[in-house]
């Protein structure tokens, strides 16, 4: 899928942007090197919207900066994804329970099914399953906890990247998102958050089992 930004603020967010997508789509693996010259040359811009994008990535967990390394890709391991898994499981279930409850609207998640259903490959198919997410838990009445749950996403995409290059399991989470959305649709809201806690738990625990260590 050919990354395609849309009109852009500055070139630190055009290359930010660039780069987070490579990263969640699996263009960039964990562990490769994000060199500044390399990126600047590639985008067409000096180093210092690199720098700062590459910081930026950074902050939110996806990047790691060494003094004597410089840039990484973030490794995945078990450790990182039950811990960014654990977050989710504490916050996006009553999220999406608050949200269903409130009578918010369902069209965004439907459409991500949508085009989750029909996408041409995975990273396509990533994306939508993480505005499926978002779009049932945001409406939860609470900016506070959309945006907790907000600053965890890109480490959540950047676990199931990893997981689904491994072990595709996308078949088997789009049914339970069909589910999640049939509840949230009859506006059982408890169901709706019992059905999200199932499937984030089901999904660590497959892709990365404690018995495995």
């Amino acid at each position: 899928m050919a990354f395609a930004p849309s009109p852009i603020p500055s070139r630190t967010q055009y290359v930010l942007e660039a780069v987070k997508h490579d990263i969640l789509t699996g263009g960039l693996s964990p562990g490769q090197a994000l060199v500044e010259t390399e990126l600047a040359a590639r985008f067409g811009v000096s180093k210092t919207p690199v720098r700062e994008a590459l910081k930026t990535l950074a902050g939110s967990g996806l990047v790691v900066m060494s003094q004597y390394k410089g840039a990484t890709v973030r490794m995945v391991d078990a450790d990182m994804a039950r811990a960014v898994y654990d977050v989710r499981l504490l916050l996006e279930p009553e999220a999406v329970r608050r949200a269903v409850a409130s009578g918010a609207a369902l069209d965004e998640a439907r459409d991500a099914l949508r085009r989750a259903a029909t996408a041409e490959d995975p990273a396509e198919r990533s994306l939508a399953n993480r505005d499926f997410h978002r779009a049932l838990y945001l409406p939860c009445g609470n900016p506070l906890l959309g945006r907790m749950l907000d600053e965890v996403r890109d480490q959540a995409a950047l676990v199931s990247t990893v997981a689904w290059a491994a072990t595709p399991s996308w078949e088997r989470e789009a049914a339970e998102h069909e589910e999640i959305l049939r509840l949230a649709a009859a506006g059982d809201s408890a169901g709706a958050g019992l059905a999200v806690h199932a499937h984030i738990a089901s999904f660590v625990e497959r892709a990365f089992p404690e018995d495995s260590e």
